[in-house]
């Protein structure tokens, strides 16, 4: 049996499988996130822990769990956790989604060693330039400063006392070698910083520590090992069998992703692609990303006070987009602008624009998003004509009869649900512990595929083609 621990930015997600990969056990425990200024977005890090014992605790109630032999991790990555020499955080962690250091950001991506050495744009999302806000606006948090912790090695540090990271998660700092898959003594360099400040580095499917015997005796647990693990992104791959050359997945999460697997490493930092390591020793990915998926359709609900679900359950079929345009930038953006500073807008509302009309703009608007993701990615040479759709809002057929459209590709939907990080998890935890593959590049079996709808291929276009051009005249603004 093996345990998948999926720490995410809204909630932390345990699994139990059993060999076949059969879950036998899930719980799923909230989380909040705290704004207290425009740009910020923070979590306390204790707050995962507690979660994670709840977690756990209510699998060992929903089944036998003394013969777990592996944990696995996943999680939101590029948050800066620091702690001090007692291991103890000394301030909130900076998220994902935390963008207040866009000025730190554009310092170190002006100078080219960072991209050249990491093979992307250092984004204000990413860890580094978090920590060297910290440094330039609190001083004496920094000088405190003993180690940095990315959420998941957190969580992992509680569980085992150990400072462990792995490639895939690192890969997203900003001081990682991408290409040689060790820290940069350079880039933490011309941060200040040492690799005294860094955690070690595992492959994802390696043993990065034990559980610890008291937390172990706590829970009900062996003291079984625990993986490398992976980000969240290569965690949901290694869940869905996303591994070989040529297969991909589009999640719709809070975040989005458009995920993209490669057997070498080929960065283009300036198509502002992400190109990170797997999860598995000598393979690598890239990513387009937004930074509101399910996020902005979330927001629209806070305004108007009805759920998602009664936003987008009577939808209908996917028909030719309507005038009303929605910028899903509702805190800056990833690929393809790199723009921490751009804010969502409406567009073209009038007097017979409900909420309806609304929630239609907000899902066509993520899904032009997705689109500027696939033509990011399409300048490298990546090519996506198939993939697995993932996340939550992938329940919703109708955005995902609009997103294959928008594409133009088929969305293939799997048959066991929204399990794919904390499954990948799952999956690392069995490697780690049986020097087993556990059939990483086996994919899962499919409830149905959604093709495009060639009708409306033109419409979509212009549609995206006017998305493309309202960016351009917010940008000016």
């Amino acid at each position: 049996m093996f345990i998948g621990l999926d720490l995410g930015t809204s909630s932390l997600k345990a699994i139990l499988i059993d060999e076949a990969h059969q879950i036998r056990a899930e719980h799923s425990v909230p989380l909040s996130v705290q704004r207290p200024h425009d740009g910020w977005s923070e979590q306390d890090p204790a707050t995962w822990c507690a979660a994670a014992v709840t977690a756990l605790r209510a699998l060992a109630a929903q089944a036998d769990c003394s013969k777990v032999q592996g944990i696995g991790q996943s999680g939101h990555m590029h948050g800066a956790t620091l702690i001090g020499a007692d291991d103890a955080p000394l301030r909130p962690c900076m998220l994902w989604n935390d963008t207040r250091s866009h000025a730190q950001a554009a310092q170190m991506d002006a100078d080219p060693m960072f991209r050249a050495l990491t093979g992307n744009i250092v984004f204000p999302g990413f860890t580094a330039p978090k920590v060297e806000w910290v440094r330039q606006h609190e001083p004496d948090i920094f000088a405190k400063t003993a180690k940095i912790l990315l959420p998941k090695d957190y969580l992992r540090l509680f569980l085992t006392g150990e400072h462990v990271s792995e490639m895939s998660d690192a890969a997203g700092t900003a001081w990682l070698d991408t290409g040689a898959r060790d820290w940069s003594d350079d880039l933490l360099a011309a941060c200040q910083l040492t690799r005294d400040h860094m955690p070690g580095l595992v492959e994802g499917s390696a043993v990065s520590g034990r559980l610890r015997p008291a937390l172990a005796a706590d829970l009900g647990l062996p003291q079984c090992i625990v993986a490398g693990g992976a980000g969240d992104n290569a965690a949901a791959a290694i869940g869905a069998g996303v591994v070989k050359s040529g297969t991909a997945f589009v999640s719709l999460g809070t975040s989005g992703v458009l995920f993209a697997a490669n057997d070498s490493y080929r960065p283009d930092a300036a198509s502002a692609v992400h190109t990170f390591c797997h999860a598995c020793p000598g393979v690598w990915h890239q990513m387009g990303v937004i930074l509101a998926a399910t996020d902005a359709l979330e927001w629209l609900s806070r305004l108007t006070g009805q759920s998602a679900a009664a936003l987008t359950g009577d939808l209908g079929p996917v028909t030719t987009p309507g005038k009303t345009l929605f910028l899903p930038y509702l805190g800056g953006e990833r690929t393809p602008h790199n723009d921490a500073a751009i804010r969502g807008q409406f567009l073209h509302l009038d007097h017979a624009t409900d909420a309806r009309a609304a929630a239609r703009a907000v899902l066509q608007g993520v899904s032009y998003a997705f689109a500027d993701c696939r033509d990011a990615l399409a300048q490298t040479g990546t090519t996506i004509t198939r993939a697995l759709a993932l996340g939550g809002g992938a329940k919703s057929t109708h955005w995902l009869q609009m997103l294959a459209s928008t594409l133009n590709i088929t969305l293939d939907v799997p048959k066991d649900g929204d399990f794919g990080a904390a499954l990948g998890a799952a999956r690392l935890g069995q490697m780690a512990s049986t020097d087993a593959d556990a059939q990483i590049a086996t994919q899962p079996p499919i409830a149905r595929s959604i093709d495009p709808d060639s009708t409306l291929s033109a419409a979509l276009a212009e549609g995206h083609a006017r998305y493309k051009h309202a960016y351009h005249l917010l940008k000016d603004l």
